[in-house]
């Protein structure tokens, strides 16, 4: 009788922590993540080349530029930018047109005259989450952008989820970070990554330390930890990303 009491109790104790609030409106289309690194010496042709002709090529065949980036820290090893489209098929079929197109294939044969401007491409696919803000592209400026990955331990996504989307959020504006998007990784079932901007990295910096040592988070973390009998996280990852003078989120 006694351990059916308790049983009880923490699923009512789960229930109440996962209950999601009445969501916002989701923003259904699909979001890629991509990541070109260029040869030493190559990224400045790579940046004249999205800056010139690549971003208005794919508005052509239907992708909508969101945001072009490089990490703060280390400008030159890599660019960081986000398309989206109204799905999956769309997506393919608009690759498929702007990879036929006589005009980027004129644009890429002269970008690459004195050799290759990128090495590598790394490309993941988003969707936002029911908690997510409505992702604004707009040029508000002066700020920098945080990306976090987190990889959660088995299992408990679900549980990150509903600690961001009851909880974490408002802690964050709480302590002056702004929400701009949240999304979950396509067809894996343990990553979260999201976009906060800040005044400053030292901004930024000096907001997330206050956030972990807020009584109410350090409350909050060990409810969910109880609930999964541990970290419900197995990595973070952050990087500051400062946009490119053609990025339409800035």
């Amino acid at each position: 009788m006694r351990s059916a009491v308790l049983l009880l109790c923490c699923v009512g104790l789960f229930a109440a922590f996962i209950q999601p609030k009445t969501p916002a409106p989701v923003d259904t289309r699909l979001y890629e993540m991509r990541v070109y690194y260029s040869p030493e010496g190559k990224q400045p042709d790579l940046m004249a080349r999205f800056r010139n002709h690549t971003m208005r090529i794919f508005e052509k065949h239907g992708m909508t530029n969101v945001g072009y980036f490089v990490p703060q820290h280390k400008p030159d090893s890599c660019l960081i930018y986000f398309l989206s489209y109204p799905n999956r098929a769309a997506r393919d079929s608009s690759w498929k047109a702007f990879g036929s197109d006589p005009e980027w294939k004129k644009v890429s044969s002269e970008s690459e005259k004195n050799g290759r401007i990128v090495s590598k491409v790394i490309s993941k696919f988003f969707h936002t989450t029911d908690f997510s803000p409505q992702l604004q592209i707009d040029q508000k400026g002066n700020r920098v952008f945080q990306l976090r990955t987190y990889k959660t331990t088995p299992y408990n996504l679900p549980l990150l989820l509903a600690r961001f989307r009851n909880h974490t959020t408002k802690l964050f504006e709480k302590h002056g970070m702004t929400n701009l998007v949240y999304w979950t990784e396509d067809n894996t079932d343990n990553i979260l990554m999201y976009l906060l901007t800040q005044k400053s990295k030292e901004a930024g910096e000096a907001a997330f330390k206050a956030f972990r040592e807020d009584p109410e988070w350090v409350s909050v973390r060990t409810a969910s930890e109880k609930l999964a009998n541990g970290s419900l996280t197995e990595s973070v990852t952050s990087v500051y990303l400062v946009p490119t003078d053609f990025s339409p989120l800035k």
